[in-house]
């Protein structure tokens, strides 16, 4: 057995009427399926999204449960409620440009991966996206569409933001809050593949809620973080590590945005097989308190699996 470390978010839905399958093998639910699909999560069930990869870097989609072992907080779950194979989910993006003026030199790179994005990945029958640009605040430059066309003008419509007297703040953490609240709080995420492309630098110095809360909000509605780090390396800059927070949490991944146009593709055609070959694990954790702590997850695969592009825990509900 293979040991990775993950994260899932404690998510609250509300009531819907689907059953769940409690054996070994695993349900495959597509695309065809997906709008119809209704999921019913209790306040103290976890729900943890994976993907896996065999060493070839190709999607591992025929697991079953009997495969796996799961420890939360160093011990097994209470009971596993659910475990499906998710193939070709519609997908709901975010696109969060940080336009503060240490991002001046980095926006022709920005504009040219999510508009590959847009023109390239976005399925126009089934995907939607939207488009956001932040400083100190932030402001939605484009609501959800699924026009490439229009996405991609919006994108070209963000620029830098002029240095105030109080300098270039950022308020990075307050941006993917409202985000993950306003945005994806008020679509159905059991009918879909939720993440945020962000560019940044990582740097943050104006935002009121922290990072630890930002990641709740994206756990609480199972969207993950998927980073182009703009590399300006500054001395005792926190950027970096940041990003990759925020990714690690939130079951994305970090990339660069000075990458080559191939490797950028690639890094987008990275994206697409996590979203497009998800699997759904639903469990009672052996015991919750409602107190806002860290549960960290290790998951046991089989050999065969490479790879896990997963969260590395939860934060318990705190009510």
């Amino acid at each position: 057995m293979r040991l990775s470390v993950i994260i899932c978010g404690l998510l609250v839905f509300p009531f819907f009427a689907q059953a769940r399958r409690t054996d070994s093998q695993t349900e495959t639910v597509t695309a065809q399926t997906a709008a119809s699909y209704n999921l019913n999560v209790a306040v103290d069930e976890v729900i943890l999204n994976f993907h896996a990869e065999d060493v070839h870097g190709l999607p591992v989609n025929d697991l079953k449960l009997s495969e796996l072992s799961l420890l939360d907080k160093g011990r097994p779950p209470r009971k596993i409620l659910a475990f499906e194979l998710l193939r070709d989910y519609p997908i709901r993006a975010a696109i969060l440009v940080d336009t503060s003026y240490s991002m001046l030199d980095h926006l022709a790179a920005v504009r040219a991966i999510s508009s590959r994005y847009a023109q390239s990945l976005l399925r126009q029958q089934t995907d939607q996206a939207f488009v956001v640009d932040f400083g100190t605040r932030s402001q939605i430059l484009q609501s959800w569409t699924s026009d490439p066309a229009v996405l991609a003008k919006a994108i070209g419509g963000a620029t830098a933001n002029e240095v105030s007297l109080l300098g270039s703040t950022t308020a990075l953490f307050d941006t993917i809050y409202a985000t993950c609240h306003y945005e994806f709080g008020k679509i159905n995420h059991a009918a879909s593949a939720n993440f945020i492309m962000l560019f940044s630098d990582g740097e943050d110095d104006s935002s009121r809620v922290s990072l630890k809360q930002a990641v709740a909000m994206c756990q609480s509605v199972n969207t993950a973080i998927y980073a182009f780090h703009a590399e300006d390396a500054e001395a005792g800059s926190d950027g970096s590590r940041t990003l990759t927070q925020l990714a690690l949490q939130t079951g994305g991944r970090v990339f660069h945005d000075d990458d080559s146009p191939a490797e950028r593709y690639d890094d987008l055609r990275t994206i697409e097989t996590d979203l497009r070959n998800q699997y759904r694990l639903i469990y009672t954790p052996p015991e919750v308190k409602h107190d806002g702590s860290f549960h960290r997850i290790m998951l046991m695969m089989p050999d065969r699996v490479e790879k896990l592009t997963v969260r590395s825990g939860y934060y318990a509900p705190m009510h």
